[in-house]
């Protein structure tokens, strides 16, 4: 993997340029999963809390609130993280691309800091969709109590519906959902604001005191429950970063600033005010802030709010999925681009269809909104608390700000993450182990996947014949036989005969007349200009060096890359033919995968996108050679 600096300093506003149909487009995609924690996170922090008839507690809590979702996810994520762009590219992945290269001998550690931060997203991809919906569909019972048996079967046929319909991208469906969340969020202010002037004193909670006060009157042990509780208002933050890629920095902070925080804090006061106008509507103060003649047609909106939030989530996860295979952590899987324009917006089948088993299992395993708020939570404080270490060290290193800066900044954001890491741990036993397995299996996986690469590419050197001996050697009496055509062997090393080539030549005993060594690589930017995209080097006697790149958000098709290069590279790619190595890894005598491990790298190669197909090589132009490698 190889960097460019170049590209990683293109600003992204040129990529993203702010047109309403963007905002709009945004709201549908991005701020769906933070947009809908007002239906339960104000309703879980009450509960923790106890004492909801007593006012001191009700500020304290909503001011609690305010100030973990203006520090955490306004100042922390809308203002500092997302200057971390690479190219117009968010998420973990497009971070730790940034990070790694400056990190010095903290390089190792920090890329399994990176990953694992990844790998604690998925854990989070696949609880929001279910509490999303199964929250929004419980609020028929607030309407009538006859639809409580029949709440699990509604939100998985929604569910079902939601993962169907990601095929066609999330920039098309943003254009769907844009109106919708339009249409919720000003749905959010209105219902808040309604209740809050008839108890404008709750406006009292925006001041840090009464949630300073609440602590030294509650205690640790009850503070840590209720910010256990309060940080499900912040669900959502993250996926704001990873889905910067799809519609810009610009657009998000304007439709943030603009009418998402301030919609979300009038609904939340005025939650507040219902609650303490009337002590027992803290059991679903949401659902309750709209009157009986209403109340139908608000969780039918409440329902669409939430398919949409998991939009959010998994429009992010597929981003992480390309990006992941691009820069060699996991196995090569199908992914379908959705746009012309944006490289961002992908759609991964088989991560799709694996999110939904394990969603609709959630939701057949806790059969509640507040089942599920139990296992919520802790994954993504630790996605959290890695994005402040990987951004302060984008900070420090690639931006130059003084330690005497970052330090600060970084620290108040670390301590933040810190602290509702510890609030959130004790719901692991309540089922906050479910995301933390899933975290645990996807680094684990990724790490595999990593390190037998790595070993496959060691074993291949093992039987290296040095490139410029071959070349020299072909004009010998005992030489391979040339015939016409061109063939394309692709290569990793650039100084040593391909494994493809070298077993062609043993079993067939002939080199074509044109040889093209084809090297493709992954730049650390998320995008290349076409004018960086191939080099050719003469090598003599026929043969000559491609190097092919590709951007890491970006789909690597080779054909359509070697067409539109066709009169640089002189030769037709369409009457070439294609020579790819297949490996099938073994057992070796002396292993340098754990033997519990090496199965698991076997399952994930065999199971890989082939690279005829993954570099969308047409299968009539394709010559593959297997052989062995030990693991």
């Amino acid at each position: 993997m190889t960097a460019s600096a170049e590209a990683v300093s293109t600003p992204a506003a040129a990529k993203h340029p702010v047109r309403p149909a963007l905002l709009l487009g945004a709201l549908g995609i991005v701020f769906g999963d933070i947009g809908t924690s007002p239906i339960y996170a104000f309703r879980e922090s009450l509960k923790a809390a106890g004492d909801t008839a007593v006012e001191t507690t009700v500020l304290g809590v909503l001011s609690m609130v305010f100030w973990a979702v203006l520090l955490v996810v306004a100042l922390k994520y809308v203002v500092f993280v997302m200057r971390a762009d690479n190219q117009g590219e968010g998420g973990t992945m497009s971070l730790l691309a940034l990070a790694v290269p400056v990190a010095g001998r903290l390089q190792p550690a920090l890329l399994i800091v990176g990953l694992a931060g990844a790998a604690l997203f998925f854990g989070d991809a696949m609880i929001t969709p279910a509490i999303s919906v199964l929250s929004a569909v419980e609020g028929l019972q607030v309407a009538t109590p006859v639809v409580a048996p029949y709440v699990v079967p509604i939100a998985a046929l929604v569910l079902v519906g939601l993962f169907a319909i990601q095929r066609y991208g999330s920039g098309s469906v943003g254009a769907l959902f844009g109106p919708v969340m339009a249409a919720w969020f000003m749905t959010l202010a209105l219902a808040g604001l309604a209740h809050l002037l008839q108890r404008p004193g709750v406006l009292m909670a925006l001041d840090p005191r009464h949630a300073l006060a609440y602590v030294s009157h509650a205690g640790g042990a009850t503070t840590f429950t209720v910010l256990g509780s309060v940080f499900l208002a912040l669900t959502g933050g993250e996926a704001l970063y990873a889905d910067m890629g799809h519609f810009g920095r610009g657009a998000i902070r304007i439709d943030w600033f603009a009418l998402v925080l301030p919609a979300l804090v009038l609904n939340y006061l005025g939650q507040g005010a219902l609650v303490l106008a009337d002590p027992t509507a803290a059991a679903n103060p949401f659902f309750l802030l709209f009157p009986g003649w209403l109340l139908v047609p608000a969780v039918g909106l409440t329902t669409l709010a939430t398919v949409i939030a998991s939009q959010a989530v998994l429009s992010g996860a597929f981003a992480l999925v390309q990006q992941a295979i691009q820069l060699g952590v996991i196995p090569r899987l199908e992914v379908r681009q959705t746009s012309d324009e944006s490289a961002g917006q992908a759609y991964v089948p088989q991560v799709n269809w694996l999110l939904a088993i394990v969603v609709l299992g959630l939701v057949f395993g806790f059969r509640s909104s507040d089942a599920l708020a139990n296992a919520y939570g802790i994954a993504v404080a630790g996605d959290m608390t890695v994005t402040t270490v990987l951004v302060a060290t984008v900070a420090h290193g690639l931006w130059r700000w003084p330690a005497a800066l970052v330090f600060p900044v970084a620290g108040l954001f670390l301590a933040l993450d810190l602290t509702f890491v510890a609030a959130n741990a004790h719901k692991i036993p309540a089922g906050g182990w479910f995301p933390l397995l899933v975290g645990a299996v996807a680094l684990t996986l990724m790490l595999t996947w990593r390190k037998g690469r790595a070993i496959a590419f060691a074993r291949r050197a093992e039987n290296a014949v040095m490139l410029s001996d071959f070349i020299a050697g072909l004009d010998r009496p005992d030489a391979p036989v040339r015939i016409p055509g061109t063939a394309i062997y692709f290569t990793t090393r650039t100084d040593v005969v391909s494994a493809a080539l070298r077993l062609n030549v043993r079993h067939n005993g002939v080199v074509h007349d044109r040889v093209v060594l084809l090297q493709v690589t992954t730049e650390r930017a998320p995008r290349l200009m076409e004018g960086q995209r191939i080099t050719l080097e003469p090598l003599g006697s026929g043969f000559s060096l491609a190097q092919l790149r590709f951007g890491f958000a970006e789909k690597p098709d080779v054909m359509a890359a070697l067409r539109l290069h066709h009169s640089e590279i002189g030769f037709d790619p369409d009457e070439a033919s294609f020579f790819i190595g297949r490996e099938n890894p073994v057992p070796s005598l002396r292993p340098e995968l754990s033997r519990w491990l090496e199965p698991l790298y076997a399952f994930m190669a065999r199971n890989a996108v082939r690279s005829p197909d993954y570099y969308r090589i047409p299968p009539p132009r394709v010559v593959e050679l297997g052989t062995q490698v030990e693991m």
